[in-house]
């Protein structure tokens, strides 16, 4: 191109932002974890390198590791980034609102006005000589729609406009200003600069080129040292811009800096381009400008005039990006069913625990009404392990009051339970770990023919290696003889357990104590679903109709019983004592509730449809259980599957045992004689 001899206005091509992927990533993860309703401003690092194409700019660019970390306060690059050519670091400043209304509203002026103070206050105090990359500072304004993953931005690359405005008086291409011998000088010495680990990424320097045309580049702390009238002194910049007649948005705060600091009136610059990582001085630019400024304007009170605002196809209006298309499906269902969690944190319980959550494993024992409903409340709460057990198949009567299922499963003699669960659990959120097993619980009172007896104790088995690898039990069966077996596997190993079981319009959930071996104090240890019986569980489906046989309860029962029992089983995660936590009370004084986020950690829970009522209660173990005390685990622990067998085969068994059977005996023994010829007067009365 031929040089510019006329005077005219420098004319710079404002620089362009790119903002990859994983910086929103990072900032919707920044937000939802830390930030919180926080909007301070954030410091941030954005990444230019010098124009590496004739026909496209560099773009100043945002990456995850511009943002700071969860842990730290800046960016992490900050230690990382130094001497890479590639990317050149420039501190910039976040603005995250919480609302789109915020976003818009915020004062543009103001916000430009103080990071173009900024800049003026390093060229004054001399920060912007010894760390040239301020000059570039930048601001990012931000609204993070993070339910449909839209963002909405605008960038700022604050200039201070000299005035009157700087005048070209020369603009060519690098090549053709230098003699042979200086341009091969020059790209050498820019090409040791760029490859060194100590500048490569140092935006701004100076160029320095001796009589006999040897170049040399050099800080721009240095040019009182680069003084010789002998001497070529050019003041260089990384040139993001391509473009054959403009220099870059960096050389507008560089003449500012260049005026102020050392009263030059004419400035010859060159505008660093490359082609394939080398210098590139046919690309590359030379010109001079001219500073007229008023003495006035050099006045550190006095900030000059900023501009900088991106704009957006040639018009000042923010940008809109949305992530959701691009997106993995899984990896949007992950971050949208976490979302809600992660909102409870900023404001209404910022103590919530999802690691906790998250990490643990839950045994759901019963895949009908309440066991698709309880796996359905756990993913909800964040729970990502789920296993669940059920020997049964989906039949007609399932799929309107168990929500895992629908008509197709009920075809071809129905699929099981266990494996269609699971299939419909991965349907509504594709990062559930969960697993279907198809196997009979062993109960008491379902005697056990000599040729099926080891298929049943390999069922015993299996069922002792969930548990064990289970951290929550939940008892979900449809009967009380199938809850004994997981009862005491639990009171073994000491698991939290929950029980959640159905009337036809009555319910109760509740959290088993912990095991008998677990706690000095057997007096307050919580009990088990059958510390207040006094006899065995025995066969409770023989000799009944159809409607004993089935489940018949008020359809609105199983979800409110479910719900209750994963709230339960929250609660138990968060309660400083955990397992051993004492059962509390509604409107009880000495609940302690207020020292607990989630509220009171109650023991039982009773509630009845037909008066829509419902009541906590507290119930402690019994010496006498047939599931939970000490004999009977340590019967157990003693002679394993043999015990097991015998509690199936002999319900009677499990009383003689606890001593339930010498208990019954007394009572029946036991007469109350009464003294009819007496009469009691009101005040003899004893209220019970």
């Amino acid at each position: 191109m031929a040089g510019h001899n006329s005077e005219s206005i420098v004319v710079f091509a404002q620089f362009q932002s790119a903002v990859d992927e994983g910086f929103w990533h990072r900032l919707s993860s920044l937000k939802l974890n830390k930030l919180g309703i926080d909007d301070s401003p954030i410091p941030i690092t954005g990444f230019y390198a010098p124009c590496s194409h004739t026909q496209v700019s560099n773009h100043l660019t945002l990456l995850a590791e511009s943002l700071p970390s969860e842990s730290s306060e800046e960016s992490s690059t900050a230690a990382t980034s130094r001497g890479n050519r590639n990317r050149c670091p420039v501190p910039g400043i976040l603005y995250n609102t919480n609302t789109i209304e915020s976003f818009h509203a915020l004062d543009k002026k103001s916000l430009l006005n103080a990071e173009a103070k900024k800049i003026w206050d390093d060229i004054h105090t001399g920060k912007a000589v010894e760390d040239s990359a301020v000059l570039s500072r930048f601001l990012l304004i931000s609204f993070a729609d993070l339910k449909k993953w839209t963002f909405h931005y605008w960038f700022a690359f604050p200039a201070l406009t000299l005035d009157p405005p700087a005048t070209l008086v020369d603009l060519r291409r690098a090549s053709q200003y230098f003699s042979l011998e200086e341009a091969k000088s020059v790209s050498a010495a820019c090409n040791e600069w760029r490859n060194s680990s100590l500048t490569a990424d140092v935006p701004f320097f100076l160029v320095s080129i001796d009589p006999n045309s040897q170049a040399t580049v050099k800080h721009i702390k240095d040019w009182e040292t680069c003084q010789n009238d002998s001497h070529k002194l050019l003041f260089g910049f990384y040139d993001p811009c391509h473009l054959p007649n403009n220099p870059g948005w960096p050389l507008r705060n560089f003449l500012a800096l260049i005026s102020v600091r050392w009263n030059l009136k004419s400035v010859r610059f060159l505008c660093y381009r490359e082609n394939r990582g080398f210098a590139d001085l046919g690309l590359s630019l030379v010109g001079e400008a001219l500073i007229t400024v008023s003495q006035g304007w050099k006045d550190h009170q006095c900030l000059p005039n900023a501009l900088g605002w991106e704009q957006n196809k040639g018009r000042q209006v923010s940008r809109c990006i949305s992530l959701a298309k691009s997106m993995d499906p899984t990896r949007l269902a992950v971050s949208a069913a976490d979302l809600n969690l992660k909102l409870m944190r900023w404001r209404a319980l910022p103590s919530l625990n999802l690691n906790a959550l998250s990490s643990m494993k839950c045994l759901l024992l019963g895949a009908g009404t309440l066991g698709c409903q309880v796996a359905r409340m756990l993913m909800a709460w964040g729970v990502r392990k789920i296993t669940l057990v059920d020997s049964g198949r989906v039949a007609m009567s399932n799929p309107l009051r168990q929500s895992l299922y629908t008509l197709d499963d009920c075809l071809n003699g129905g699929e099981y339970k266990a494996t269609a669960a699971v299939k419909s659990l991965s349907r509504i959120f594709p990062a559930v770990d969960a697993e279907g097993v198809v196997m009979a619980i062993p109960m008491p009172g379902h005697p056990v023919p000599s040729q099926e007896e080891d298929n049943v104790l390999e069922d015993c088995r299996r069922l002792h290696d969930l548990i064990d690898s289970h951290d929550a039990v939940f008892l979900l069966t449809d009967t009380r003889e199938s809850r004994w077996l997981p009862t005491l596997l639990c009171a073994n190993t000491n698991k939290i357990t929950i029980t959640a079981a159905l009337g036809f319009d009555s319910f109760l959930v509740m959290r088993h104590g912990a095991g008998p071996f677990s706690s000095n104090d057997e007096r307050k240890r919580l009990g088990c679903y059958f510390c207040s019986d006094v006899v065995a569980p025995i066969d409770s489906t023989a000799n009944r109709t159809l409607d004993q046989q089935c489940t018949v309860t008020r359809p609105g029962l199983a979800p409110i019983a479910s719900a209750l029992a994963v709230e339960l089983l929250v609660g138990i995660l968060h309660h400083p004592q955990g397992i051993f936590a004492d059962g509390e009370v509604a409107n009880s004084s000495s609940s302690g509730s207020s020292e607990q986020p989630l509220g009171i950690l109650p023991h039982q829970i009773r509630g009845s449809l037909s008066q829509f009522s419902q009541m906590t209660l507290v119930g402690h173990s019994s010496n006498n259980c047939t599931a939970c005390s000490s004999t009977v685990v340590s019967e157990y622990q003693e002679r394993g599957m043999e015990f097991i067998i015998q509690a199936i085969n002999h319900p009677t068994y499990l009383e003689d045992l606890t001593g339930l059977t010498e208990l019954m005996k007394s009572v029946s023994s036991f007469q109350l004689d009464w003294d009819i010829e007496t009469d009691l007067d009101d005040d003899d009365c004893v209220e019970i």
